[in-house]
């Protein structure tokens, strides 16, 4: 997940996400809009790696990290987990963030929930290495798991596109397993460029609004700027609604006046936040979305949560689901 849904986000999506195992198959929602599933399954690469340790890396939050054992590794957040599967190294994680929904981290025992950290279960897992985001926390449990002589290297946020790589070479590097990580972003990257090369060409480029719904807990947020969806919309051929219309914050409360001066002509949901509000039925009930382009259309783009913004190994399949959601029935 983003790591600036903060405070009011982060509670919010706690609750919405502890009660879901993982991605689902594809879903047909009202009226035919589908949630283009994601592949609930990552990809490691093939063959093994052997870690190379010790190493010394520079962690995002200006520490200088040792790691001289990686037989137990801990990953704080559902994209950090990803990563470490994907190198194919999944065997020695120990425990999951409760956003890690793919298979092959299920079944693994879930010790932090929306960045809400327990130094005692962290540390009663023995982890050699604990990666984290820089928004877990709370900071003094993250003190607690230094000061017991566990490195803890903090990965720098995803903001786009771009930061795939550097993301997946950091956690790769950390691991002793830096041949690997290059392989694994050469592949990520030549993944996503595919994808690219298959957008439709449109005389106009739609307009996409990414909208924050949590039902449950009365949450409605309109992304702008500094959302996190801004590259993978532009990537899909897309105009980020919000961020054009002149919406500086990350998240604002939706208002049928900032709605109508984005005007999307679709919106990009998460699947459970569109779920909480009650489908598609019950987005265009919200004031001011019937108005729009995208609600009298009901052209509604919908990803699963732990997937659309994480920015990994997966992101290819991402925007390929975006793409194909957003264009279905436009001639290439």
């Amino acid at each position: 997940m983003r790591t600036r849904l903060t405070g009011a986000l982060l509670a919010a999506l706690a609750l919405t996400t502890a009660g879901c195992g993982g991605a689902s198959p594809a879903q047909t929602g009202t009226e035919g809009t589908e949630t283009q599933a994601i592949a609930n399954r990552v990809e490691p690469l093939a063959g093994t790696p052997d870690p190379d340790l010790p190493v010394i890396v520079r962690s995002a939050d200006g520490r200088k990290v040792t790691v001289r054992k990686a037989e137990r590794v801990l990953p704080l957040s559902g994209s950090l987990s990803e990563i470490v599967f994907t190198l194919g190294l999944g065997e020695r994680v120990v425990a999951r963030d409760i956003t890690a929904t793919f298979a092959q981290a299920s079944k693994l025992p879930v010790v932090t929930r929306g960045h809400e950290v327990s130094a005692e279960s962290v540390l009663s897992l023995r982890p050699d290495l604990v990666l984290a985001e820089s928004t877990t926390g709370p900071a003094e449990a993250m003190d607690q798991i230094r000061a017991a002589g566990i490195p803890i290297l903090v990965v720098a946020p995803a903001q786009g596109l771009d930061d795939v790589g550097p993301r997946i070479r950091a956690v790769a590097d950390a691991l002793g397993a830096t041949a690997a990580g290059k392989r694994l972003t050469e592949r990520s990257q030549d993944r996503i460029a595919a994808v690219r090369k298959d957008v439709p060409r449109q005389s106009e480029n739609p307009r996409v609004a990414f909208l924050y719904l949590r039902g449950s807990a009365s949450v409605y947020l309109i992304g702008g700027r500094g959302s996190g969806a801004t590259s993978l919309i532009e990537a899909a051929g897309g105009v980020d609604a919000g961020a054009e219309s002149g919406l500086t914050k990350d998240f604002t409360a939706i208002t049928s006046e900032a709605l109508v001066k984005a005007a999307p002509d679709a919106i990009l949901v998460m699947s459970k936040g569109l779920e909480s509000v009650g489908g598609v039925d019950g987005l265009v009930k919200i004031p001011g979305v019937a108005e729009t382009p995208a609600g009298m259309d009901r052209r509604v783009v919908s990803i699963e949560d732990g997937a659309l913004l994480s920015y990994g190994p997966r992101t290819d399949q991402v925007l390929r689901s975006v793409v194909e959601q957003l264009y279905k029935g436009d001639a290439a």
